[in-house]
């Protein structure tokens, strides 16, 4: 089993910054890529940034040029900065994995992350 634990999320101005922080533990080796997805509400659980092949990310074309996607590999912990905020990020930021071996996905409990205008 993997384990996922989300930090960071918060209350901040539109313009402002944030970073999201997501600890993996348990059965590490089981990751293949991680992630972050967001859902606002009333809306669908949507891709923010995910990890690609040969070491590209894959972001919303929404947050292209404002958040990016970052891992350390010896902590086994992935972060999202935010920069540039708008109300239009207000949402649950979750984090996600992928299991090596199986079509399996992991999640966190997610964080709540709220801009205001």
């Amino acid at each position: 089993q993997v384990q996922l634990v989300e930090s960071g999320g918060g209350l901040v101005q539109a313009g402002g910054s944030l970073r999201l922080s997501c600890a993996a533990s348990g059965s590490t080796r089981r990751i293949k890529t991680m992630g972050w997805y967001r859902q606002a509400p009333g809306k669908q659980r949507e891709l923010v940034a995910v990890e690609g092949g040969g070491g590209r990310t894959n972001y919303a074309d929404s947050v292209q040029g404002r958040f990016t996607f970052s891992r350390d590999n010896v902590s086994n912990t992935v972060y999202l900065t935010m920069n540039s905020l708008k109300p239009e990020d207000t949402a649950v930021y979750y984090c996600n994995a992928k299991d090596r071996w199986h079509p399996r996905d992991y999640w966190g409990q997610g964080t709540q992350v709220t801009v205001s205008s």
